[in-house]
C-alpha cells in the first residue's frame, strides 16, 4: 500500500496537522517518499450513520448481494465509513471481507411480534415470553447489539400501541447485557418508553414520543438517542396513507409536528444524540449529510451536530478517531464544513483503511 501524506486542519481540535498513512493506519510522524495528496482543507473523522440498513432494498424488500454492495459503497463515497446496521433481513458478513466498504456493527434482525411490524423484515415472536431467548441469541450472532421493536400500529385499536409487557422487556435486556450486547429499540409513540427505559434498554431509535418525563429518564439512565430525523419527515406521508386509522395517522402528523422541540428538549437535558438515517426501504442510502443539517434545525449547532456523526459517534460505538495508530478512516474537505454543513455533500477525498477515494473525480479508483 502506498505511503501518503495529508495537511489540513483536523477537527474537533482545529489543529492543523500532517498525518502519515501507511498499511491501512494513521501515523503523526513523517514517512520518507510519502506522497502528498493534499495539503491544504479540512480533515474529518470518518462519517457514522448509525441507523441505517445494508441489505433492505429501497421500496421494499430484500437486496441480493450485489445490492447489498453498491449500498454499502455509496455510504462510503458520502464519507459514511462506519455504519451501525439497526436491523437487516440479510446476513452481511461478506463486506466485513472487503477492504473498500465501511465497517458495519450489525444489530441481527428485528424482533417483533406477529402483525406488529414490516412484514417478512424482521423475527415475529408467537409467545412475547421467547424474547429473552431471542434476544440473547441474536446478542451472540451480533455486533455488539440487538434491536427490538419496541411500538408499532395496533390495527384493532387504531394507534401505535407497545408490543412487550415491561417484565419481558426486563428480562430481555437482563439477558443481553448478559452476553456482553447493548439494545436499543424503535419507538414512534410515547407508551413504550417508560418500560423500555426501566428495563435499561442502552438506546432509543427515532424517539418521537418523548416527554419532559421519560427525556429526564434517558438523561439519568445515559440512554442515547438516534432520532433518524429525514425519516421523521415521511410521517405526513404515512399519515396520508392511513385513511382507515384516523386517530394512527393525527398521532403520527402531531409527532412529525413537534420532532424538532423532541430532540431540543433532549440535547437540552444531556441526552447522548446521534445521527442516524434509517436507509434502507423508504430512505435512499448516502444521506448523512441530510441528517446532520436536520440536527442544526433541533438547535444543534454545526460543530455538534457534526461532532454526533463523526467523533462523538465513532467513540460511543467503540472506534477511535483520528490518532497515531487510528486506522486511516477520515475524509477531507476544501472548505471547513461547520461554516456551510453543504460541503459535506462533496468531500474532496474518502479515505477508507488507508485507500483513498477521489470524490471530485468519482470514476477515479483508488491509491
Amino acid at each position: 500500500m502506498m505511503r501518503l501524506h495529508f495537511r489540513g486542519v483536523v477537527l474537533p481540535g482545529d489543529e492543523v496537522r500532517d498525518l502519515w498513512v501507511h498499511d491501512g493506519v494513521i501515523g503523526f510522524e513523517p514517512i520518507a517518499e510519502a506522497e502528498t495528496v493534499h495539503a491544504s482543507g479540512w480533515i474529518v473523522p470518518g462519517l457514522v450513520d448509525a441507523h441505517c440498513h445494508v441489505g433492505i432494498k429501497y421500496g421494499g424488500g430484500d437486496e441480493d448481494r450485489d445490492g447489498a454492495i453498491a449500498q454499502a459503497e455509496v455510504e462510503r463515497d458520502a464519507g459514511a465509513l462506519l455504519l451501525r446496521d439497526a436491523g437487516s433481513p440479510i446476513d452481511t458478513r461478506f463486506i466485513d471481507d472487503r477492504e473498500d466498504l465501511p465497517r458495519i456493527i450489525r444489530a441481527g434482525r428485528h424482533i417483533a411480534r406477529p402483525r406488529r411490524y414490516i412484514r417478512e423484515l424482521g423475527i415475529e415472536l408467537d409467545d412475547e415470553r421467547d424474547l429473552p431467548a431471542i434476544v440473547a441469541e441474536q446478542a451472540r450472532r451480533g455486533d455488539g447489539w440487538v434491536k427490538i421493536v419496541g411500538d408499532w400500529i395496533d390495527r384493532a385499536v387504531g394507534d401505535l400501541r407497545p408490543l412487550w409487557n415491561d417484565a419481558i422487556l426486563k428480562e430481555a435486556i437482563d439477558a443481553a447485557h448478559r452476553e456482553g450486547a447493548r439494545v436499543t429499540s424503535h419507538v414512534f409513540g410515547e407508551e413504550a418508553l417508560v418500560g423500555l427505559l426501566d428495563a435499561g434498554i442502552d438506546c432509543i431509535e427515532h424517539g418521537t414520543g418523548l416527554t419532559q418525563d421519560t427525556i429526564a429518564m434517558m438523561a439519568a439512565n445515559g440512554t442515547a438517542l438516534v432520532p433518524t430525523l429525514i425519516n421523521i419527515d415521511t410521517f405526513p406521508e404515512i399519515a396520508d396513507g392511513a385513511g382507515k386509522f384516523p386517530v394512527y395517522a393525527a398521532h403520527m402528523r402531531d409527532l412529525h409536528r413537534r420532532s424538532r422541540e423532541t430532540v431540543a428538549l433532549a440535547r437540552e437535558a444531556g441526552v447522548p444524540i446521534y445521527t442516524g438515517t434509517d436507509a434502507g426501504g423508504s430512505i435512499p442510502h448516502g444521506r448523512i449529510a441530510d441528517e446532520i443539517v436536520a440536527l442544526t434545525g433541533a438547535g444543534f449547532s454545526a460543530h455538534d451536530a457534526l461532532g454526533a456523526s463523526s467523533w462523538n459517534a465513532r467513540s460511543w460505538l467503540g472506534h477511535v478517531g483520528i490518532e497515531p495508530g487510528a486506522p486511516a478512516d477520515f475524509v477531507v474537505y476544501q472548505q471547513d464544513p461547520r461554516l456551510d454543513l453543504a460541503v459535506l455533500n462533496t468531500p474532496s477525498w474518502v479515505v477508507l483503511r488507508g485507500r483513498v477515494y477521489d470524490r471530485r473525480d468519482p470514476v477515479t479508483a483508488y491509491r
